[in-house]
C-alpha cells in the first residue's frame, strides 16, 4: 500500500495497486527480466546470465509498498534497464528486512529516476 508523502495534498495522492499488479503492468511495458543482486558480483539478469555493475544500470522508476499491519510486508520494486537494453525488475523487502546487498548496489547506481505522478491517473 502506498503512503502519502509529507506535505502532499490529498487530491494528489495516486491510486496504488498491489505489488503483483504493478509487476504485471511493467512486464506489459517490456520489463520482463527478474534481476537479483548477488553479493559483490553485481546485478544478475536471468535472461542472459550476465552481471551488471551499478554504472551499467538505470533505475527507470521505483515503487514502495507498505503492509497494513506487518512490517515484513514492506517491499520496494525497482524498474531497471541495463546499458545493453535488458529490462526488468528488482524486488526487495523495504525497511528492517531489506537485503543489505541490494541496498548497497542501489546506493551506487547514479541514474535513478522517479516518474511524476498525475493525480488523476493510477501509478501502476
Amino acid at each position: 500500500m502506498w503512503t502519502q508523502q509529507p506535505n502532499q495534498p490529498k487530491e494528489q495522492i495516486p491510486f496504488m495497486n498491489t505489488l503483483t499488479s504493478c509487476v504485471n503492468k511493467v512486464v506489459k511495458d517490456g520489463f520482463i527480466d527478474s534481476f537479483k543482486v548477488v553479493g559483490n558480483r553485481g546485478l544478475y539478469a536471468s535472461s542472459n546470465s550476465r552481471y551488471y555493475r551499478p554504472e551499467q544500470v538505470k533505475v527507470i522508476d521505483f515503487y514502495r509498498f507498505e503492509g497494513q499491519t506487518d512490517p515484513s510486508d514492506n517491499a520496494i520494486m525497482y524498474v531497471i534497464e541495463t546499458a545493453d537494453g535488458v529490462k526488468g525488475t528488482l524486488i526487495d523487502a523495504y525497511g528492517p528486512y531489506a537485503d543489505a546487498n541490494v541496498n548497497l548496489f542501489i546506493k551506487e547506481v547514479e541514474d535513478i529516476q522517479k516518474k511524476v505522478i498525475k493525480h488523476d491517473q493510477p501509478e501502476c
